[in-house]
């Protein structure tokens, strides 16, 4: 039995990921903040005939110093191994460089960089030859983002890391990958989406008809924790219809009245 550890797994993309690995077999140790919505996701894998001695959480805030150890440690007590750690609790809504106060950059850097820079130390010694780390990093770590801020910051760095210990461990076996996902439907996005120009700028600019779901993130993930993906190592799989990669503009976009900037 292979165990995987998600972080920001009570809800959006964090949840689709530890439902999608719990589909495959594994287990699954899902942290967040929150014990309720844990418990939600404790529930809805259960229901969906994951048995529940393969099903753990942990209500944490992954940027305290005891964050790391406490979660590997319940992983190792639990099932006695760790093979996966998907890094993916994050935040969002961020502001450009200039509008920035340092209590937010702080807040950033340290839930999206050092908290999965720690987590990813904590775990290492633990993982055997054919174990995985994924980094859910973004499209802002890719392309220059309008209003990244210390959210491109922090992703950015993480996509670093990422290369990092591809390089440094996969002699050893221990494989690294970033999935970097576009505006994808979660709880914490369908606010914006109801912001016009942030919905234009998003729908209007990707090729493919729709905007990315939690199922295309989690599937990816999944992908790159098979065997199908095991020759995988310190890649960025950017999911985004096209959006980073294309200059698309819809026909919408092309025939709407131009404003000033």
């Amino acid at each position: 039995m292979q165990v995987a550890i998600v972080t920001g797994a009570s809800s959006g993309i964090g949840f689709g990921c530890a439902t999608k690995l719990a589909e495959a077999g594994m287990a699954v140790l899902g942290t967040g903040r929150d014990q309720e919505r844990l418990a939600e996701l404790a529930a809805a894998l259960e229901a969906g005939g994951t048995d529940p001695e393969r099903i753990a959480t942990v209500a944490v805030d992954l940027t305290t110093d005891d964050a790391p150890r406490q979660i590997v440690e319940t992983a190792l007590a639990r099932w006695g191994r760790v093979d996966y750690l998907i890094n993916n609790a994050g935040v969002g809504s961020p502001k450009p460089l200039h509008e920035t106060d340092d209590e937010s950059l702080d807040q950033f850097l340290n839930l999206m960089l050092r908290a999965p820079f720690r987590l990813t130390r904590e775990v290492l010694p633990h993982l055997a030859p054919g174990s995985a780390i994924i980094n859910v990093t973004s499209t802002f770590a890719v392309v220059g983002g309008l209003r990244g801020g210390a959210y491109s910051a922090a992703k950015g760095g993480l996509t670093a890391l990422t290369t990092h210990i591809a390089c440094q461990y996969g002699a050893q076996g221990i494989r690294c990958n970033a999935v970097a996902p576009g505006v994808t439907v979660t709880p914490m996005v369908e606010q914006r989406l109801t912001d016009a120009r942030f919905r234009k700028l998003n729908s209007e600019m990707t090729p493919y008809p729709r905007l990315g779901r939690v199922d295309d993130i989690a599937g990816t993930v999944a992908f790159l924790c098979s065997e199908a993906g095991s020759f995988i190592n310190g890649q960025t799989i950017v999911v985004d219809g096209g959006w980073s990669s294309t200059k698309y503009l819809s026909d919408f976009g092309l025939d709407s009245e131009w404003v000033q900037r």
